[in-house]
């Protein structure tokens, strides 16, 4: 993971330094979210993972398959991914991307894993305590994982709160081991 993250940031720098200088990151943010999308479809990772399937032909189909929703030098980005052979980059390069938008716009998105859905306005009062305790703005990814099996686990940044029951088992297991 880390050597495909390291293959993704030097792409990510540079759409990040374009769109940044045009002013386009929001707009950078769904290209980049269009390209995942297709490259995740089940027919176009076939495309991508059968090598009779020429660079050329890879692109086309690729470029007509994101249509208008992927401007030209979006359509260039693939381009040289595929001739570069890194299209398969584009999770991370997504990724990467968003992390440095995050950055420079002083927000950072919090994962929060429970067990069961939770309520926006629970997702508000986490978002403020994470913006106090953090000093920037919080965007919450509300995830639902029944492994949980009650409580919450918060991910922000390098930041983790285990506040979840299955995470308190294994420190009272840990302890009693001891």
């Amino acid at each position: 993971m880390a050597e495909l993250i390291t293959l993704a940031r030097p792409y990510a720098q540079a759409v990040y330094k374009m769109a940044s200088e045009k002013k386009t990151l929001p707009h950078w943010s769904e290209i980049l979210d269009k390209l995942l999308q297709v490259i995740s479809h089940e027919s176009i990772a076939a495309l991508i993972d059968n090598s009779k399937v020429s660079r050329q032909e890879l692109t086309d189909v690729i470029t007509a398959v994101c249509g208008d929703e992927v401007d030209q030098e979006g359509k260039n980005l693939v381009a040289l991914l595929i001739e570069n052979g890194r299209i398969e980059l584009i999770p991370e390069i997504v990724a990467v991307y968003e992390h440095l938008r995050a950055e420079a716009e002083s927000t950072v998105e919090a994962e929060v894993r429970s067990a069961f859905p939770i309520a926006e306005d629970q997702q508000q009062k986490i978002a403020q305590a994470l913006k106090a305790r953090l000093g920037c703005e919080v965007k919450i990814k509300s995830i639902v994982d029944k492994s949980v099996v009650g409580g919450a686990i918060i991910r922000a940044g390098d930041l983790v709160i285990d506040g979840s029951v299955t995470g308190k088992l294994a420190k009272l297991g840990h302890a009693l081991n001891l």
